[in-house]
């Protein structure tokens, strides 16, 4: 690893000689610069600049302001004999790390040269993983190369940059999370926050301290106040994943942050204002919802400003080799002909998320680092599937219509061991329209 390079910019012979030789004891390229003229010149290359303040021609400030504007990654570190507040805040206003008014002893001179570095380390790192961020989230590098998927990306282009609301519909596991990311580092708020938020996960209970926040006092065991998810996404993007399974008492409330931006903190009647923009994604046919009576129809217009449907792996075959190729990499494997054949051969109900898990799998449990289609190891379990309806078998008789229903809910449940998600899913239904039958049985 190279060795960190610090210029020490000095008038004062004495005084550069003892700091160059110190820190050169503790294994640091050190350079020296009488002038700042000089130490100008030499500034470019270094990863710490230490200046005196009260130097001949230009001053301490002045520098510190050129330094940054010719390498913005440089960290400066301002010393004087003249030390006051005032100028240590002026010093930071400009970019200074750190301050140090003379006399210091080399020891403090050590502490304060390693954070600074650290600091400089830290913030070098952060902006790599930003820009590997940005590279892994370019339009580009998202895998579809079938016209659907250009179609969908040339979509993406052209409101990433605006405010729109988004909607993103299509199955579990066709990446609508890495869409919505991207749609965030392609617009003007990439370096502000992304807040996902699973609405599945969340309790109906405890949905709205979570979205909104909450006040101290507010319910049991609420001791402190808290920010909710759209405070702290504040001039940042909100991802509402899952958004068909919102309870319609928090519908309303979402309705009014989408077209008024502005909402309450539960225990409060203070008015907060969020500017966010949102997108939301479901796997579920919120028209249907609609039908149902269990998504408000206000809410779904709102959120449907510029609709996206992602299509399904299975609908999208022509991907699944450069799809595949690209996980292999990932996980230091190469496929062959045969397992590419395989791949290409199964439906793949559980879409890309099902694709990479197999190809991991594959790749663990192979001989070597390539993959043969032997290797290709598929679940073909069979699935859970859904539960019968009504249209699949006459009703038994002496049932009634009612009791016919009830008994397909009850077995449902029994399948998902009472997971109402999961009966939602078997049964094809929300989890919104579940509740509402099972509230009509008696039985929420």
């Amino acid at each position: 690893m190279p060795r960190a390079s610090i210029l020490v910019i000095e008038d004062e012979e004495k005084y550069r000689r003892t700091i160059g030789l110190h820190l050169s004891s503790l294994g640091y390229e050190v350079k020296g610069a009488s002038t700042a003229e000089e130490g100008l010149k030499l500034a470019g290359d270094a990863d710490l600049v230490l200046t005196d303040l009260k130097l001949p021609g230009m001053d301490g400030l002045e520098l510190l302001e050129r330094v940054r504007s010719q390498n913005a990654q440089s960290a400066v570190i301002v010393m004087s004999a003249f030390g006051t507040v005032e100028i240590a805040v002026e010093a930071m206003k400009k970019g200074a790390v750190d301050f140090l008014p003379k006399p210091f002893s080399l020891d403090h001179l050590t502490v304060v040269v390693q954070k600074a570095l650290e600091v400089r380390a830290l913030r070098d790192e952060n902006l790599q993983l930003r820009e590997a961020l940005g590279q892994r989230f370019q339009f580009e590098n998202i895998i579809g190369h079938g016209p659907a998927m250009q179609e969908i990306f040339a979509t993406l282009a052209r409101v990433a940059g605006t405010r729109a609301t988004i909607l993103l519909a299509g199955e579990s596991g066709v990446g609508k999370d890495m869409i919505a990311r991207a749609i965030h580092h392609h617009s003007p708020r990439k370096d502000r926050p992304f807040v996902k938020i699973n609405c599945t996960a969340i309790p109906e209970n405890l949905m709205e301290s979570e979205l909104f926040g909450y006040e101290k006092g507010a319910f049991t065991g609420a001791n402190t106040s808290k920010p909710g998810k759209f405070e702290s996404a504040d001039t940042g993007t909100v991802f509402l994943d899952e958004i068909g399974d919102v309870p319609p008492a928090i519908q309303v409330k979402l309705l009014r942050v989408l077209q008024e931006r502005e909402f309450e903190r539960l225990g409060s009647n203070r008015v907060l204002h969020a500017d966010v923009r949102v997108i939301a994604a479901t796997n579920v046919d919120l028209r249907a919802a609609l039908e149902q009576g269990t998504f408000r129809e206000d809410l779904y217009y709102r959120l449907n400003v510029v609709p996206l449907n992602i299509p399904a792996l299975r609908e999208r075959k022509e991907d699944i080799p450069y799809l595949a190729a690209h996980f292999a990499k990932k996980f230091n494997a190469e496929l062959t002909e045969g397992a590419i054949e395989r791949l290409m051969s199964y439906h793949w109900p559980g879409n890309v998320r099902e694709l990479e898990n197999v190809i991991e799998r594959s790749a663990l449990l192979a001989a070597g680092p390539r993959v043969e289609a032997a290797d290709i190891k598929i679940d073909t379990a069979q699935r859970a599937r859904p539960a019968a309806t009504a249209a699949d078998h006459f009703i038994p008789e002496g049932m009634t219509l009612d009791e016919y229903e009830q008994s397909i809910i009850r077995e449902a449940l029994k399948r998902a061991n009472g997971n109402k998600s999961q009966a939602a899913r078997l049964l094809g239904l929300t989890r919104n329209a579940l509740r509402y039958r099972l509230s009509q049985m008696g039985l929420e």
